[in-house]
């Protein structure tokens, strides 16, 4: 026989221990905002921070030098796929939005976009980090790009505001970064050695910081559940975004053309909770904030258990190779 990649069911171990350090520091989170050690006062900053220094320093730490990336495929499929599979979550929660207990059209609106959009960038990036090679993770923020024209065109729309002002938000440091990388690495150009080693140091405290933001902002947002209630809403938010959005997004991967890399990436986000971002939209843009907590913290519990299952099923279902 010969020594290829195997090819099936990832053992549950590995995905379960990939998954652990998400939920660990999304709970590192809640803690620090419970004891007020991380105040609501310094989300603003520490977003700021997150979004404008640590992701772009990612962006590049995973562009420059990524072999993946010097692919036509791999620099055009993955935003139209990105793109393409929140249209698939929205979809699918739009057509249960009626029967999902949310009651009044801004409440059913918010439903469909928070079941709809999946968390797919700080949660599913150590997953697929810990899970894939390298490459992959290149290919990830390509198909992150799609999913913000989406949350800022689709999204918006979906919660019934939409304007032009508003999608000036697609111009963003995460962008800039990529479309100022991908040139450079298809250039095959490096950083001078310094500046590697500074960008990288600045890329790995990423992921953690993010997690640990979005769990203290899931923590001020809980209380709002206090009121009981909204189970149905709970139950049918499981449905859409833990149920038919995968099926979707694992479909998509297996049967239409992609590269093993973005394949890879379809399988984690196919996995994936709802993202916290919808509560922020459903604030400022005049939807229905409670039914989108209702959506997360409903999904993100249950996401404890499906994830790995997802995971693991779409290994099979995909066929991608179970070793790194």
């Amino acid at each position: 026989m010969g020594n290829g990649p195997r090819h099936g069911m990832i053992d549950f171990w590995v995905v379960l221990s990939a998954v652990m350090p998400v939920y660990s520091l999304m709970g590192v989170g809640v803690w620090l905002r419970r004891a007020e050690w991380l105040t609501h006062e310094a989300d603003d900053s520490l977003v700021r921070v997150v979004v404008n220094v640590l992701t772009p320093c990612l962006i590049v730490d995973n562009v420059l030098g990524n072999p993946a990336l010097r692919q036509a495929s791999n620099l055009v499929l993955p935003p139209l796929f990105g793109f393409g599979g929140i249209l698939l979550g929205i979809g699918a929660a739009w057509v249960l939005r009626r029967h999902s207990g949310a009651e009044g059209e801004k409440a059913q609106r918010t439903f469909a976009l928070a079941a709809g959009f999946q968390n797919y960038g700080y949660a599913a990036l150590p997953l697929v980090i810990m899970l894939f090679p390298p490459a992959t993770t290149g290919v990830l923020f390509l198909h992150n790009v799609g999913v913000d024209v989406a949350l800022w065109t689709v999204g918006l729309v979906t919660l019934g505001h939409a304007g032009i002002r508003d999608w000036r938000r697609l111009v963003n440091a995460p962008l800039v970064a990529v479309l100022v990388a991908v040139p450079l690495n298809l250039a095959d150009a490096r950083l001078p050695g310094f500046l590697q080693t500074s960008n990288h140091a600045l890329a790995q405290c990423c992921f953690p910081l993010a997690l640990v933001l979005s769990g203290a902002m899931l923590a001020e947002s809980l209380p709002e559940l206090h009121g009981g209630g909204g189970w149905r809403v709970m139950a049918m938010s499981c449905v859409a975004r833990c149920g038919l959005a995968p099926l979707l997004l694992l479909a998509a991967a297996r049967w239409l053309p992609a590269s093993l890399p973005l394949r890879q990436v379809l399988v984690i986000e196919a996995s994936m909770p709802a993202a916290i971002i919808p509560i922020i939209l459903a604030r400022r843009y005049g939807g229905h904030p409670l039914t989108a907590v209702r959506v997360v913290a409903a999904t993100s519990a249950l996401g404890f258990a499906t994830i790995p299952a997802w995971i693991r099923f779409g290994f099979w279902f995909v066929g991608l190779p179970t070793g790194k």
